[in-house]
C-alpha cells in the first residue's frame, strides 16, 4: 500500500479518531497526540490493513486502547484539562448562556458515567456508529451495548432534569 492509497483509506475516519480521543482524554493536545500515534501505528502496519474487514473499526479500537493506556499511565496525572465552549452563533445572548451551561452540565455528568458507558455514548450519539459496530469495537454483546446506552441516556436525562428543575418543586 503506497501513501496515496493509505490516505484514501484513512481520510474518511481520521476525524472520528480525533473526536473519540478528545472525548476520552479531554485535552486537545493529548487528543492530537493520540490521533497521530494511532495513524503512525496504522501506517507501520499498512501491509496488513487489507486483511481487516473494517480498518475504521480497527482504528477506533486502537484509539480506545491507546487512550485508556494513556489515562492509566503515570503521565496522566500531569495532563491538563481543557474545555471548549460550543455555542450557536445565531442564538441570542441569553440562549447562548443557557446552551453553554447545559453543555457544561452534560459534560460533567458524562465524566461521572462509567468509562464503558461514556465510550458507548460517544460512539453512538456523536460518531453515529451502529450497535453492531460498537459491539465489535468494544468486544461486547450487541444487547449489552444497547443496555449500557439506555442506562447512560437515563442517567444523563435524570441528572439534567434535576439540574433544570432545581428550586421549582
Amino acid at each position: 500500500m503506497n501513501q496515496a492509497e493509505f490516505i484514501k483509506v484513512i481520510s474518511p475516519f481520521k476525524d472520528k479518531v480525533f473526536r473519540l480521543s478528545r472525548r476520552m482524554l479531554i485535552s486537545i493536545e493529548e487528543a492530537e497526540d493520540a490521533t497521530q500515534e494511532v495513524l503512525v501505528k496504522l501506517w507501520n502496519s499498512r501491509a496488513k490493513l487489507s486483511g481487516y474487514s473494517s480498518v475504521e473499526a480497527l482504528a477506533m479500537t486502537m484509539t480506545k486502547n491507546y487512550c485508556l493506556d494513556r489515562l492509566k499511565s503515570k503521565q496522566a496525572s500531569e495532563m491538563r484539562i481543557v474545555h471548549s465552549n460550543y455555542t450557536d452563533r445565531e442564538a441570542g445572548l441569553h440562549k447562548q448562556a443557557e446552551d453553554r451551561d447545559s453543555l457544561g452540565w452534560v459534560q460533567k455528568i458524562m465524566l461521572q458515567l462509567p468509562e464503558q458507558q461514556r465510550m458507548i455514548v460517544q460512539l453512538r450519539e456523536v460518531e453515529q456508529y451502529e450497535f453492531e459496530e460498537i459491539a465489535k469495537m468494544l468486544d461486547m454483546n450487541e444487547t449489552a451495548v444497547r443496555v449500557a446506552l439506555s442506562r447512560a441516556r437515563k442517567t444523563l436525562r435524570d441528572e439534567m432534569t434535576k439540574k433544570h428543575s432545581y428550586g421549582i418543586n
